[in-house]
């Protein structure tokens, strides 16, 4: 064999018996060569002597990991034949882990280490060593390199370096079924005894499940497992190295199994049969009620579907599935009577969507029950016998004309009378009226059917015996049109006419509109008025399509002779009988261009040159108003000065404001304010207003109110207050909100103000007033009893 050193090969027949040292873990080779004629020879490094043979010689090393010692372990020796013991060579290492890890003694050169070493960490180290002649620190042989590997001891546990693990099989499967694979490594050497061999095993989950001992697959080990009976198990796997024998490391995982749900299980009621009651007045759509059956399967495996496949109630109730709850939900599909039909009976099947055929043999996969419904009697409004009555009246027709006939009656068994009224909301103008027993309904007002053409009114109805209980009917009246509006012009026309125009020549083309509907449509007839017919300006052509034409009868108009003129068309429709009207049509002189077209229409134009211009005009005018209003001036002036300081007039002060700026004339000023203004509206009032100083508002009188119906009262208030607010020439040219303070005649209890004590019949006495003292006395007068009262 032979050695490889510093990559010079070296029969290994050369070297002597060497005793390899071997300290338990470590194991070194090194080699001396003390040949005489190599001993004579000069070191490589003298120039002139190439080097002939390799002085290095030694093998691998070798060190056990996890070295647990004390002292450095041994690793190995080098040795160079230069070095003849005299302590004149010294040794060196470089390269990994040197000095940290691996030391030599530079004399002997015996390297140790000084650390514990992992081989999972690193496997081997290359280092490189060197002979040095200690004198001149130079090399006495070339560097070479060599390497520590580090060997493998049992010192890792197999891991499962993706556990826990979760898993799921479904229920019922067969033994054998694959579950999940686990995998567990080992860091310890693999190719290196058996420290890295792992074997699995089950520790817990037995005897449902097994596992493989070489791959790790876990399977089922036992048939027919019910996910209804249990749905998950907890299984405890054992990875062991050094092939499972003793002393080997072992590592465990956990795996959830999951078994899921298959279809194995067939619906099934819990009862045979339901009854439930309902009211006949629940509205289509209800739920009447809710019925599941029982599956212990999940998911898509419990979907159920609900159908009725017998019974007499197949048209009036409907089920449905609720796809949360898988309950059946059963619902009316049709108004329910009491009257007609007391209870059904239903025949409800339950069946799964989806059915596994695997598990036909258990029984089939539906159920049937059935429901029994009772319907309850409540009391109900009247019915109409027609959701809507069409009725037609002519607009000609007198008030109490019969129109037509509503009826309803009482579904309920006592069959109570009906009576009838009109839903006020739908008839405000009180058009029509009803008759409360018959149900006859008949005209309350003379009918317009231009006003309005159709009539939607709402009919009551409404128990005797119950009125709480309340029927609508719903009633279209159509007014039948008849001849009663003349027809007139389609629009108000401005018609001219040149000065120039010529015979014959037409100024204007019109129509005519009738308010009326006759069946067959309108048909108009124009002419001119019999004082009309002979005139020598104009005539009229009847087109007979409902136009007529207007057309000149001569030439040479003009408008300083006649400026306007005025021709009545007489219209006639074709109604029955036919109405007729007069319409006056004006037509202007004008001066028209070449082509025709009106330029002006003025007859002033012509007037003007001959008298004065027109600045002259203007100035004459302003001069004419500026004297008007002169005049207007004096005039005011001198009725102010004539008017009297007071005056009477009927006024209600409680919702007008007025100042005044004078300070009054205290308690002896009888004049300034009346309290009259305060007392009752029933109590005529004469009110006494200064005019020795000017308001600044001044507010029309009001007449004296009756005693009438309050509603009439307020009406006709707001009323009078709009028409003074229209003829007021101090009111604002501008819409306005008037607040006023108006309560109407009051109560049955009369006003309990003291104010309105001076005219009522009260028994309080107040003569006590005058034993206050002076400042009470006009109290006392106007209240007290005594012959001194002012109001005595």
């Amino acid at each position: 064999c032979c050695l490889l050193a510093s990559q010079v090969p070296l029969c290994c027949s050369s070297l002597p018996p060497i005793n390899l040292p071997l300290q338990g873990k470590m194991l070194a080779l090194a080699k001396h060569l003390a040949a005489p004629a190599k001993s004579r020879s000069k070191p490589y490094f003298q120039s002139g002597r190439p080097r002939t043979k390799r002085s290095w010689v030694w093998n691998q090393f070798f060190v056990l990991e996890e070295y647990m010692g004390t002292d450095p372990l041994y690793v190995g020796k080098l040795h160079s034949d230069v070095d003849k013991g005299d302590g004149s060579i010294k040794y060196i290492l470089s390269g990994e882990g040197a000095s940290s890890i691996f030391i030599i003694d530079e004399n002997t050169g015996d390297i140790h280490a000084t650390k514990r070493l992992d081989r999972e960490e690193q496997a081997y180290y290359t280092l490189r060593a060197q002979a040095l002649d200690r004198l001149t620190n130079k090399p006495v042989e070339p560097e070479s390199e060599f390497v520590i590997k580090i060997q493998d001891i049992n010192d890792n546990e197999p891991k499962f370096l993706d556990g826990p693990y979760t898993a799921g099989v479904p229920e019922m499967s067969p033994v054998g079924t694959s579950v999940v694979q686990v995998t567990a490594t080992d860091a310890d050497d693999p190719t290196y005894g058996n420290s890295a061999r792992v074997v699995y095993s089950i520790l817990q989950g037995q005897p449902y499940f097994s596992v493989e001992p070489k791959t790790g697959v876990i399977k089922t080990a036992l048939p027919n497992m019910d996910r209804e009976a249990k749905d998950q198990y907890l299984l405890v796997i054992q990875a062991k190295d050094m092939v499972g024998q003793n002393g080997g490391l072992s590592g465990t995982t956990s795996v959830t199994v999951t078994l899921t749900d298959v279809n194995d299980n067939p619906p099934r009621f819990p009862r045979r049969s339901y009854q439930y009651n309902v009211p006949e007045s629940l509205p289509v759509a209800s739920v009447v009620a809710r019925i599941k059956a029982a599956d212990a399967d999940v998911g898509s495996n419990a979907e159920m579907e609900y159908k009725i496949v017998d019974g007499d109630g197949l048209g009036v109730f409907k089920i449905t599935v609720d796809k949360d709850t898988q309950e059946g939900i059963i619902a009316i599909q049709k108004e329910l009577d009491f009257e007609a039909k007391t209870s059904y009976t239903l025949r409800i099947e339950a069946a799964n969507l989806h059915v596994d055929t695997r598990f036909l043999s258990l029984g089939p996969f539906s159920d049937m029950t059935t429901v029994k419904i009772i319907v309850e009697d409540v009391d109900e409004p009247p019915v109409f016998t027609s959701r809507l009555y069409s009725m037609v009246v002519s607009e000609a027709a007198k008030v109490g004309t019969i129109i037509g006939t509503v009826a309803a009656h009482d579904p309920d068994a006592s069959n109570s009378p009906v009576r009838y009224s009109i839903d006020r909301n739908t008839d405000l103008e009180r058009y029509f009226n009803i008759d409360a027993n018959s149900g006859v309904i008949t005209t309350a007002k003379s009918l317009d059917r231009e006003t309005n053409a159709v009539h939607n009114i709402t009919v009551l109805a409404m128990e005797s015996q119950n009125p709480a209980q309340i029927g609508r009917g719903y009633v279209a009246i159509t007014i039948l049109d008849i001849n009663d509006n003349a027809p007139e012009f389609a629009m108000e026309y401005e018609t001219t006419v040149c000065e120039n125009a010529q015979p014959g020549q037409v100024i204007q083309k019109i129509s005519a509109i009738d308010k009326d509907d006759p069946p067959n449509g309108h048909q108009f007839y124009f002419s001119l008025t019999a004082e009309a017919a002979n005139n020598h300006n104009f005539t009229l052509q009847d087109n007979k399509d409902n136009t007529a034409t207007v057309l000149t009868r001569r030439n040479g108009f003009r408008r300083q002779e006649q400026s306007v003129f005025y021709l009545p068309i007489f219209i006639v429709d074709s109604g029955s009988p036919s109405l007729s009207s007069t319409n006056t049509l004006t037509i202007r002189v004008c001066d028209c261009d070449a082509d025709g077209v009106a330029q002006t229409c003025n007859a002033e134009a012509y007037v003007l040159p001959a008298g004065l211009s027109t600045g002259a005009l203007i100035a004459i005018l302003a001069c004419v108003l500026t004297l008007l209003v002169l005049v207007l001036l004096i005039v005011t002036m001198r009725r102010r000065k004539k008017e009297p300081l007071i005056f009477d007039e009927e006024r209600d002060i409680r919702e007008n404001i007025v100042r005044y700026d004078d300070e009054g004339g205290g308690e002896e000023d009888t004049e300034a304010f009346d309290m009259a203004a305060l007392r009752n509206l029933n109590i005529i009032r004469d009110t006494k207003t200064r005019r020795d100083v000017t308001p600044e508002i001044q507010f029309l009188s009001r007449p004296t109110f009756k005693s009438i119906p309050d509603n009439v009262i307020f009406r006709e208030f707001i009323w009078e207050r709009l028409k003074e607010a229209d003829v007021d020439p101090c009111a604002p040219p501008y819409d306005s909100l008037q607040t006023y303070a108006f309560e109407g005649n009051g109560s049955v209890a009369e006003s309990l103000s003291s104010l309105d004590s001076i005219s009522s019949n009260s028994d309080q006495n107040y003569d006590y007033l005058s034993d206050w003292g002076p400042r009470f006395k006009r109290l006392a007068d106007m209240y007290g009893t005594g012959p001194e009262s002012l109001y005595s």
